[in-house]
């Protein structure tokens, strides 16, 4: 097994931790690398049913922690009621003011959750299963749960569990490769288990200004390339894509992103709605990224938004279709109110299809992809 990168990854995690209890917090630990704060997340819930279906990802969640180590600029999840209508608990836990601004700076674990999730699983009688869900559990979508090795054992517990109930799991990770450490579980579950990652472009520079923590694109990469070579299927979120790559560096990307033979690639272009957008242009401008944070600033006019995104979604089904691809768009269906009459079918009969994966016991699309006008 090529175990060498996730516990090469994980040891040096350990080396930069130590442990600290002020007074103000409650079991905390802060990275003096990065100034991450960590606990305990006292939440009960263990299942949450998920509106992730509209996706075609899941009908349920599962997170490990509450917060997030990548500190990803664009993330909406801050702007989320799990985040939003819980500020009194993560003052008193880690000591967070403004959850969206200090986004990336502080974790709240849920260690044991594997444990109870197994016996929650044991007890349940009923299980969502919608058309476009297919009853799957997104482990995690609001956190990465392979952010660092503490998450990871849970996550470990988690897909265990999952799997061992026969319930489909996609896990989705920036940092696959420490996911291999856990490779026998991944292999054990079979069918039951997909694991996929964000690769939203190879531009090693502009991806590190907004996702300035996160493993680089390359390294996400070659971790599902590793689960590929095991067997373990995989998928590949091609989201979101930035302003500044033109149909050349998307086809370079999607021919790299081929290699790891993904069952589905989900794409998306960029949403310049909510206040993370705001933060996603200014770390663009303070990692000197000039270029990134100027064609992110034309998205705010809202046509620049509409030919940018329209123009995306039509060049990565095009490539998809030449590079024998599985690509599966995913419409804004704000964006839908603002084009013509024949794109806008064209977006929503993307919205409709199911994505192409033989994951889940799914009735695969037959026939052609939906056909976009002439003119998008």
């Amino acid at each position: 097994m090529k175990l060498e990168y996730g516990f090469l990854y994980h040891f040096l995690f350990l080396v930069n931790v130590f442990v600290r209890r002020p007074k103000k917090y409650n079991n905390t630990m802060t990275n003096p690398q990065d100034s991450v704060r960590t606990g305990k997340d006292p939440t009960k819930a263990i299942l949450s049913e998920s509106g992730l279906n509209s996706k075609h990802l899941c009908d349920y969640v599962v997170n490990v922690a509450t917060g997030c180590r990548h500190g990803c600029k664009f993330c909406y999840v801050p702007s989320t009621p799990n985040i939003r209508t819980r500020p009194d608990m993560l003052e008193e836990e880690v000591g967070v003011k403004n959850g969206q601004k200090e986004w990336g700076q502080y974790i709240l674990y849920r260690d044991g959750l594997g444990e109870r999730l197994d016996g929650h699983l044991d007890r349940k009688q009923v299980w969502r299963q919608t058309r476009r869900g297919r009853g799957v559990v997104g482990v995690s979508f609001s956190t990465d749960c392979y952010m660092d090795g503490r998450a990871g054992k849970i996550t470990r517990n988690v897909v265990d569990a999952l799997t061992s109930h026969e319930k489909y799991t996609r896990v989705l990770t920036r940092n696959p490769i420490l996911a291999l450490q856990d490779i026998d579980v991944f292999k054990q579950a079979g069918e039951y288990v997909t694991v996929g990652s964000s690769i939203p472009s190879m531009d090693s520079d502009q991806l590190r200004a907004i996702e300035p923590s996160a493993p680089a694109a390359d390294h996400r990469l070659r971790g599902l390339q590793e689960f590929n070579e095991h067997g373990v299927q995989t998928f590949v979120s091609l989201s979101p894509t930035y302003p500044t790559q033109n149909k050349q560096d998307l086809r370079e990307q999607l021919e790299q992103i081929s290699t790891c033979e993904p069952a589905v690639v989900f794409h998306e272009p960029i949403n310049p709605r909510g206040g993370n957008f705001g933060m996603t242009i200014t770390a663009a401008e303070e990692a000197g990224e000039d270029e990134l944070a100027a064609e992110l600033d034309k998205l705010r006019d809202r046509e620049k938004w509409v030919e940018y995104s329209v123009q995306h979604l039509q060049w990565v089904q095009e490539i998809g279709q030449e590079l024998d691809l599985p690509v599966h768009l995913w419409p804004d269906k704000e964006l839908i109110k603002h084009v013509s009459d024949e794109t806008a079918t064209w977006l929503q009969s993307w919205r409709d299809r199911q994505s192409p994966e033989e994951f889940a016991e799914r009735d695969t699309p037959n026939g052609n992809l939906p056909q976009f006008p002439a003119i998008a």
